[in-house]
């Protein structure tokens, strides 16, 4: 279950991230940002996304990929804890230079620049999400020794996400 927040819970954040099975292990590397790059941080930086919940992290997913390989090729879904919020650097909407960075669409060299600052400088940052507008994305570096793996498990796709024809 996801930690209920503060009055409720103890609260705390925690970070969801989707991979496939065979990267379970070094989902926290950020190769595959390294290699070809992201929304916010451009190719030769290890960045790594997750997201705030595990809806969105399926759905950062299956954007990507779409619900064909999320049902067909095996995933895992990890959980862990952020443990220090405040050293997060919080980058709402009315923080990035151009409104267009958080709609779906073509990502821009100054997008890339403005993440890879804001990652050099905190070593993690909250942003908004572009496939769920209301959710959070938490963007570190592969260096940021900021988090700790609390588990991982098989993720299974609810079947009526990829009904058969």
């Amino acid at each position: 279950m996801i930690p209920l927040p503060p009055p409720l819970g103890a609260g705390g954040i925690t970070l969801w991230r989707l991979d496939r099975a065979r990267h379970a292990a070094s989902w926290a590397s950020g190769e595959g940002a390294y290699q070809v790059g992201g929304r916010w941080n451009p190719k030769g930086m290890r960045a790594v996304y997750a997201a705030l919940d595990p809806a969105t992290a399926i759905l950062e997913v299956a954007v990507h990929k779409g619900f064909t390989a999320l049902d067909t090729e095996p995933h895992v879904l990890t959980r862990a804890r952020w443990a220090d919020p405040q050293t997060l650097k919080v980058v709402g909407a009315g923080d990035v230079p151009n409104a267009n960075w958080l709609v779906p669409g073509v990502v821009s060299a100054g997008q890339q620049a403005f993440g890879a600052q804001v990652l050099r400088e905190h070593g993690a940052m909250l942003v908004p999400s572009v496939v769920s507008r209301h959710s959070w994305n938490l963007v570190f570096l592969a260096t940021a020794a900021g988090f700790e793996e609390m588990g991982q498990e098989a993720f299974a796709l609810d079947p009526r996400l990829h009904p058969a024809g």
